[in-house]
Order: structure tokens, then C-alpha cells, then sequence
């Protein structure tokens, strides 16, 4: 059990604080409080997400009771981002809406009938001034400075506001008042988990321990999976769109996705990374990735579609073996016989932002009627049987 609890975990602290905690939990006859903090800045959970979500399941099918803790009050003032700059605050409509996106995902991994989700603006919003001086003055401004982008903005002589300064504060507090034993989170975590530990021994509670796991990488191989960075694969996403996304990752991620994304046994694991080290073709293994991972979020038959479909649309040359998704014209757009480019690309796929469209038009991404077009603002016509190509696994037709 505990071999199975520390796989893949990044960081446990103190080391032997698993261990403790489950023997200290037998010893007492109870189940573990579990809390996993999370503000509501985007809607979309990803693969990323889903390393600490599936940790938590492990807790959970051991009887433990996992706290989800939504951030509806800190959301509004904002996490720093881990950048030399301020994360911009949320409205409270655009936490709630995130929010609601979250925990509905949240179902495709943990059971959402044993998880207990809390608001840590039922208790931050009621505290008066007194009692925010009170919880403010447990923690000294040389132990906030040893967050490490604190300390690099300090040092560099870019602004640091005072209400950032808090946000750890008030974010431990929530552990506090869950009286939680582990808090979970990725590894960028660990400063405002370890936050948690000092504020619980402040108010004379048994700290928590703190697991971190690792930050997957997202698709370009290089920076941490996230919807900003448009590097992800979501858990929505389609199954054509799941397959075709883990099929670009670089090959260096392989042993990465193989550990932190699939569900197959440890011996499964060891037998998939011996096949790269033993000369196998890395898009073979990318295939069998792809298809475990759309057997989790789908269906074992959906992932034998989109591999199907994959070797359909991408590896095979033949055009005529393409299949383009019919998209009546007038859905898209009632008046005008014609767009920009832009405007085009950017309604069929909605789920991009313009500014990531347009560089994926002017980076040679776009093809329309199998002719690249670079120019975001070149007019297109609004013909029937006008294919575009957006990227490299979306095919349109205008019907």
C-alpha cells in the first residue's frame, strides 16, 4: 500500500510523514483528511490535472476522505504565477462558472459521491479585519521571501504587492480550518502546502504532510502543461483530438507520459520503456499511450476509432482517405459571402483564441483547398465544397 501511495510522487514532507500519518490514523480507528486546494482560473482540466487526481483516487479507494477545496474567495484576489508578475484576480461570475466546469470534470477521475467540496470563501469572507491581523502576524515577511518568486522579484526590484504577500496565508488557513493531514499538489505547490503545516502548528493543530507530484509537460516538451501555453491535452478533449495530440509529443516525453499519463501495471511501464531503449519505433509506443489514454477519459472502442482515424488522416498520403467534417455555411456565419481567414479559423475552432490562431496561420498551420495561406487577414470566400485544413488533424468542409 505504501509503495503504491509514493509512486510517482515528487515530493513527501517531511520524508516520513506518509508512513507516520497512516500508522497514526490506524492506531486512532480513522480515515485521513485529504485536501486538494484549487483556485478556478480555467475551466478546463487536463492531463496535467489528472497526475494529482489520480492520487488522490489511490487515497480514496483506500476509505480516506478527499476535500476538494475551491478557491472562490482566493481566485479573486490571485495567485502569483510563478512569473515576475501578478496573476490578474478573477470576477466572482467567472469563478463560480470555472468552478462548476471544475467539479463536473473532476467526476472522470474521482468519485465525486465520497468527495467532499468546499468553498474557502465560507470561512475567509466572514474573518473581520482583527482576526485577518491575528492570522497575518503567525508568519514573518523573511519566511514568505523564501518563496523562490518572491525572493527573485524582490531581488530584481519588481513590484511586489501586498495582497500577494497574503495569498499564501490565506490559502494555508484553508487547512486549518478542513484540519487536514495531506494536502496534494504539483511540485510548484510546495511553498503554499508547506504554508499550511506552520499555520496548523500556530493553532496548536498536528501539521499536515505535504505530497507534491511532478509537472507533466505539455506538448511542446519544454514548459509545464497548461492551457495558457495551449500545450495541453484536455479531458474533454475528442478522441481524435486526444489521439492526434499525444501522437506530436517529442520523444523524450514517452517515459514521461508512460509514468505520469497511463493506467498500465508497473511491469506494463518497464516493458514499454524497454521497447524504446530496444530500438523500437517511438510512434508505435506513442499509439499505445494514445489509446490508453483515451480508454480512461472515453472508451476502449473509441480509442481503436481514433487510431483508425489517425492513420486516416495523417500518416496515409492519399488525399482522397481524408475525412473533412461538413460545416454548413450558414451556422457559421448569416450574412456575407466572405472572411478574413482569421475570423474563419477562428469559429471552427472556437476553442483557440484568436491571438493563438493567428499564429498558427502565420507559422504555415492553414490550408485552404490543400494551399497554404500565412496571411491572417486575406479574404476568403464562403463556397460549398471549400476544404481548410486547420493545423495538423482538423479537417473542414463548407457545406
Amino acid at each position: 500500500m505504501i509503495h503504491t501511495l509514493q509512486e510517482n510522487v515528487a515530493i513527501i514532507l517531511p520524508e516520513n510523514g506518509l508512513v507516520e500519518k497512516l500508522k497514526k490514523a490506524h492506531e486512532d480507528n480513522r480515515k485521513l483528511t485529504i485536501k486538494l486546494g484549487f483556485d478556478p482560473t480555467a475551466p478546463d482540466l487536463h492531463l496535467g490535472h489528472a497526475v494529482v487526481l489520480k492520487k488522490l483516487r489511490q487515497f480514496q479507494n483506500l476509505g480516506h476522505q478527499i476535500i476538494i477545496v475551491v478557491g472562490s474567495f482566493t481566485a479573486r484576489i490571485g495567485d502569483p504565477t510563478g512569473k515576475n508578475k501578478a496573476r490578474k484576480p478573477l470576477s466572482k461570475e467567472d469563478v463560480e462558472h470555472n468552478a462548476q466546469t471544475y467539479i463536473n470534470q473532476l467526476s472522470k477521475i474521482i468519485d465525486m459521491k465520497k468527495t467532499k467540496i468546499v468553498f474557502n470563501s465560507d470561512w475567509l469572507d466572514s474573518l473581520g479585519f482583527p482576526e485577518v491581523i491575528e492570522l497575518i502576524s503567525k508568519v514573518t515577511v523573511a519566511q514568505l521571501m523564501h518563496r523562490n518568486d518572491f525572493s527573485k522579484r524582490f531581488t530584481e526590484n519588481t513590484p511586489i504587492a501586498m495582497h500577494e504577500l497574503v495569498y499564501p496565508i490565506l490559502q494555508a488557513f484553508d487547512s486549518v480550518k478542513i484540519e487536514c493531514d495531506i494536502e496534494m499538489g504539483g511540485t510548484d505547490q510546495l511553498f503554499n502546502c508547506t504554508m499550511g503545516r506552520q499555520l496548523q502548528e500556530a493553532h496548536q493543530m498536528p501539521a499536515q504532510i505535504v505530497m507534491c507530484m511532478p509537472l507533466l509537460k505539455g506538448l511542446d516538451g519544454k514548459e509545464k502543461m497548461s492551457k495558457s501555453l495551449n500545450n495541453i491535452i484536455g479531458l474533454t478533449d475528442e478522441p481524435n483530438e486526444m489521439f492526434g495530440k499525444t501522437m506530436s509529443i517529442p520523444d523524450a516525453l514517452i517515459d514521461e507520459f508512460i509514468d505520469l499519463t497511463t493506467d498500465f501495471s508497473s511491469e506494463e511501464k518497464i516493458n514499454l520503456k524497454s521497447k524504446i531503449e530496444n530500438g523500437e519505433n517511438p510512434m508505435n509506443v506513442k499509439k499505445t499511450i494514445a489509446k490508453n489514454i483515451i480508454t480512461q477519459y472515453h472508451n476502449e472502442a473509441l480509442a481503436e476509432n481514433a487510431g483508425q482515424f489517425f492513420m486516416s488522416q495523417l500518416q496515409s498520403k492519399n488525399p482522397e482517405e481524408k475525412i473533412f467534417a461538413p460545416v454548413i455555411i450558414d451556422a457559421l456565419f448569416s450574412t456575407g459571402d466572405s472572411v478574413t481567414l482569421l475570423e474563419l479559423c477562428h469559429q471552427l475552432k472556437n476553442d483557440l483564441s484568436k491571438s493563438a490562431v493567428k499564429r498558427l496561420i502565420e507559422g504555415g498551420g492553414i490550408q485552404i483547398n490543400a494551399v497554404k495561406v500565412i496571411d491572417p487577414d486575406e479574404t476568403v470566400k464562403l463556397l460549398p465544397q471549400t476544404k481548410i485544413k486547420i493545423g495538423k488533424r482538423t479537417f473542414f468542409e463548407l457545406v
